[in-house]
């Protein structure tokens, strides 16, 4: 039986490479993105077994709807996939009080909305989430300065960052029967920073990857990379 995966921000980058290894793993997965066209682009990109599925996780009618498809098509979810994200607005300045709004919204609250209308389908399902962080928030990475991480400030991102891990540790708590995990990408080229990154997408796809392939028994709560496990 195939397991049932919706994927975020799914129509490039991160989000559409993990949701082709994901299909290749044998996955259902729903290409979650903000248009109809992107979707459908996508998902026709991919092939079959994946979906086209209109989502903008800042909008609560966006999102119940969505898992209101996906409930009428499916009936359950296996794989959440929370890895639409936004970036620090280019300001030298920092962030006003609006930028961090914005991010915040995005990249923290676009989770809760996400867990509060999927959590009856995953419960329905293998339970499995896992949540795009980043290095840039982890405390132990960016007071780290011999390493990237804390090498520069990008004060919404590195903030929201840091909530999602929180995020991911308290609902792990609340659903002690669902797998819940965050995970570090790593500094990938995509469009999100003008391709600069080190790893390509595949390199940047297998922690996110392997996290949605855990099973029913295994870890909750741990914040990994492509090479382990790493530091809050």
């Amino acid at each position: 039986m195939s397991t049932t995966t919706l994927i975020t921000g799914a129509n490039k980058g991160l989000g559409l490479e993990t949701a082709r290894q994901l299909l290749a793993a044998g996955h259902t997965v729903y290409i979650g993105a903000r248009s109809q066209a992107k979707a459908e682009q996508a998902a026709q990109e991919l092939g079959s077994n994946a979906r086209p599925l209109v989502i903008d996780i800042t909008d609560d009618a966006s999102v119940k709807a969505a898992a209101q498809q996906v409930g009428t098509e499916s009936g359950a979810l296996d794989v959440l996939v929370n890895n639409a994200g936004i970036a620090d607005p280019s300001d030298d300045d920092g962030p006003t009080g609006s930028d961090m709004l914005t991010v915040l919204d995005t990249n923290v609250v676009g989770i809760v909305r996400m867990m509060h209308a999927f959590v009856p389908l995953l419960q329905a399902g293998k339970g499995v989430v896992v949540n795009v962080g980043s290095g840039l928030g982890s405390f132990g990475r960016t007071t780290d300065l011999s390493r990237m991480e804390g090498q520069f400030a990008a004060p919404a991102y590195n903030a929201s960052k840091a909530a999602v891990s929180m995020l991911t540790v308290q609902y792990a708590k609340i659903y002690p029967n669902m797998r819940i995990n965050v995970v570090d990408p790593g500094f990938t080229a995509t469009d999100f920073n003008g391709n600069t990154g080190i790893q390509t997408v595949a390199e940047g796809a297998e922690a996110i990857v392997r996290a949605a392939q855990i099973d029913t028994d295994g870890p909750t709560s741990t914040f990994t990379d492509r090479d382990g496990n790493i530091p809050w």
